[in-house]
């Protein structure tokens, strides 16, 4: 049993969708310190200006060290800034339509408040349209104990996982004899090899949200998500 444990990211890029799809349980690991100018609350997008920032504004003032699962939003209006966004650079995309009713409805009908939430929401959505299937669940279900090593080794051993796979940038602090005395196995995920992709604005950028290449490429999308 392969499992992931990675921070919820806002509408994340394709690689993402690629290691949580290689693994059968995918954990948000939502109550670890909220980190500023990061992935949590922000993506970029294609626009013919350039790379552009959506970003959801959240309540950080005094609360820089806490968890991500308590970070609340600080606007309630950045869902239809954000979708108003999305049309205005995607509408020529040959599968805006397919799939702009249902992302028009998941940003302009959102009531969450909770930056987990939302980004849990979204990915369920984009899973859904990318057809991965891999379990989503909360750290919080897990008793994660501490340690930075010792924390995923926990979760690992409560969901009965035997492979433990992580991003490539772990590799700087993980404690490899953790797992190993633990006898799970560990695998570092390599994001080289993506294809390209016909992209709106080029120069073509493979570090972008998930969305770009769901607009551009729609029910083919997952052909680029494999690499080469």
């Amino acid at each position: 049993m392969r499992i992931a444990i990675v921070q919820s990211n806002y509408i994340p890029w394709k690689g993402y969708f690629d290691l949580m799809r290689s693994v059968d349980e995918f954990v948000l690991f939502d109550d670890v310190q909220y980190t500023r100018r990061d992935w949590r609350n922000r993506n970029r997008i294609k626009t013919a200006r350039g790379p552009a920032w959506l970003t959801i504004p959240v309540n950080t003032r005094g609360q820089y060290l806490s968890p991500i699962k308590d970070i609340t939003v600080s606007d309630s209006s950045w869902g239809a800034h954000h979708w108003r966004t999305l049309a205005a650079n995607y509408a020529e995309a040959p599968y805006f339509r397919r799939y702009a009713e249902r992302l028009e409805r998941l940003y302009l009908e959102n009531q969450e408040t909770s930056l987990s939430a939302i980004n849990r929401k979204w990915l369920e959505a984009l899973c859904d349209i990318l057809g991965v299937r891999t379990r989503l669940s909360w750290s919080m279900n897990y008793d994660v104990g501490e340690g930075r090593t010792e924390r995923l080794v926990n979760i690992c051993q409560q969901a009965g996982a035997d492979c433990y796979v992580s991003g490539p940038a772990a590799r700087a602090y993980l404690d490899e004899r953790c797992f190993r005395t633990a006898g799970i196995g560990l695998e570092y995920f390599d994001y080289a090899g993506y294809p390209e992709y016909d992209q709106l604005f080029p120069p073509f950028d493979h570090f972008v949200s998930v969305i770009d290449l769901i607009f551009n490429q729609g029910p083919k999308a997952t052909d680029f998500m494999r690499r080469q």
